[in-house]
């Protein structure tokens, strides 16, 4: 029985930190832009002129 609710203990507390991540990363903003990195690869590069050795 003791086994039991130390994984009951041990799951709540880890479910506790993927909810504290969550949060965290949505405050800091990593989900305000969900358009532009899907068409940033479709996007040409800048081209930059060779050097000349």
């Amino acid at each position: 029985m003791t086994i039991i609710i130390a994984l009951i203990l041990i799951s709540l507390l880890v479910a506790l930190i993927f909810l504290w991540l969550f949060v965290w990363s949505v405050r800091s903003g990593q989900y305000d832009d969900t358009d532009s990195p899907a068409v940033r690869i479709l996007m040409d590069d800048i081209k930059r002129p060779k050097k000349k050795d």
